[in-house]
């Protein structure tokens, strides 16, 4: 057997292999990414929340940082969420060229959006974290934290970016190994620079910039060998309109998702900073166990996604089918069971954050208000992550929009008057359940009328 044909056999089982273990074997080491992953975020807060005397106060300063940290990474999901589901259906129709295409394109418009992104943010940063709900008392922290991350900018855009094209070509477990090497040094360092050399707050992001530098060298070294079946290659960097704007199209909408993420942490913080620091650490702390259950799921639809558009490519519907059923129950019933034992045990939750047993009271309080509408938001990710693997981009952005622009904003804008507080936690918990029911609607309309039209416009 040859290089190339070793190599490309990793695409064809996603067009032959059984469905059930075909979808576990691509989403699995895909799940098990974005939980490392995760580890980015929550290591940090873990180790920063338990800071002598600043702990309480670096927590809410970090927390702030995470609605601008989740804006610049938006960015690389118009290349990872727009480009490698095209670049699956294309090596689905047999056009490995311009899957290639697309790959080259998407590299160099993640080196445009790095560029931008850190520079904006620079010149923006202290406003920025102040409409985030930065006070006086946490200002410094979050500026010392995102000063040094957005030194990390183009490992960040690189990382989220192009991991999804390994993925693409039936390699989860090398996309795996690049989060993996990420975290697993981030876990590392995180306690050498905050503790041991006594750099804090800024200690952490050190640590974030320098593991997220070895994941990106990770996912260039293997795009550009002879290992991958889709390869970077310099002659595909020249930009091709149709292709920027083909990916930019489908990309709108996972850049919405995760945009309107950052948006709505600039109004629930903004909201909460009128009721105190504490509340805005409490927010830090339930958004962080929320990632719990929504991060798996997020995982395990970059491992479903790439079968599902490989075989729309080819036209094999019946297939398409069968990933979408093993899809939305997996993610489904996961999600549920762990946002029930999250809302039923938050006192739990909180521990692993801090130690301050008044911000566990407040924890306690608030879970059931935040956490409660999630239960069911398996059910639109499965959906909403479907259509974008069928380049539905128009579909995909209006749900995108729906759940946080739409109902999430007016939402927590206008409860706060009628609940208090409270009512600034209850808008996330109304949205999300709100916007899973739109969704599965939208799908039950629309799924079958798609695979009958077909992927001919590609």
């Amino acid at each position: 057997m040859s290089m190339a044909e070793s190599v490309n056999q990793y695409e064809d089982r996603l067009g032959t292999a059984r469905m059930l273990p075909l979808v576990f074997k691509m989403a699995l080491p895909s799940v098990v990414a974005q939980i490392v992953n995760l580890m980015y975020n929550v290591v940090d807060r873990i180790f920063i929340g338990r800071i002598p005397d600043i702990g309480t106060d670096a927590l809410a300063g970090v927390g702030v940082t995470g609605s601008v940290i989740i804006l610049i990474s938006a960015f690389s999901m118009i290349v990872g969420g727009g480009g490698a589901p095209l670049a699956s259906i294309a090596l689905g129709q047999g056009h490995r060229e311009r899957a290639e295409r697309i790959l080259g394109n998407g590299f160099m418009l993640l080196m445009f959006f790095a560029v931008i992104a850190t520079t904006l943010t620079y010149v923006f940063m202290e406003p920025l974290l102040m409409l985030t709900g930065a006070s006086e008392n946490t200002i410094g922290y979050a500026t010392s934290y995102l000063g040094v991350y957005l030194t990390g900018t183009v490992f960040v855009q690189i990382s989220t970016g192009l991991n999804a094209f390994i993925s693409a070509q039936g390699r989860p477990g090398i996309a795996m190994m690049s989060t993996v090497i990420g975290a697993l040094t981030n876990l590392i360092l995180d306690p050498i620079f905050i503790f041991g050399m006594g750099m804090g707050v800024k200690g952490a992001a050190v640590a974030t910039v320098i593991s997220q530098a070895l994941s990106a060298a990770w996912i260039l070294g293997f795009l550009f060998s002879r290992k991958a079946s889709l390869r970077l290659g310099h002659r595909y960097f020249r930009p091709d309109r149709r292709i920027l704007l083909s990916i930019i199209s489908l990309g709108v909408a996972p850049f919405v998702m995760s945009c309107t993420e950052s948006v709505v942490g600039f109004v629930l913080n903004g909201s909460l900073k009128q009721y105190g620091d504490i509340y805005v650490s409490t927010l830090t702390v339930l958004q962080s166990a929320m990632m719990f259950g929504s991060v798996p799921i997020t995982g395990f639809a970059q491992g479903f996604v790439p079968v599902a558009s490989y075989n729309f490519g080819k036209g094999n519907n019946d297939r398409v089918k069968s990933c979408f059923r093993i899809a939305v129950v997996t993610m489904f019933s996961f999600n549920f069971v762990l946002m029930l034992l999250m809302v039923l045990f938050p006192g739990t939750v909180a521990s692993f954050f801090t130690d301050d047993p008044v911000l566990v009271s407040h924890v306690r309080e608030m879970a059931p208000y935040f956490l409660s509408g999630a239960m069911i938001f398996g059910l639109q990710r499965a959906c909403q992550n479907t259509f974008i693997a069928l380049g539905q981009a128009r579909i995909s952005l209006f749900i995108a929009l729906l759940r946080k622009v739409f109902l999430l904003v007016p939402l927590a804008l206008t409860l706060p008057r009628i609940f208090g507080v409270e009512g600034v936690y209850l808008a996330e918990s109304v949205a999300d359940a709100t916007a899973a029911i739109c969704c599965i609607s939208i799908f039950m309309v629309f799924f079958p009328k798609i695979l009958v039209k077909g992927c001919n416009k590609f």
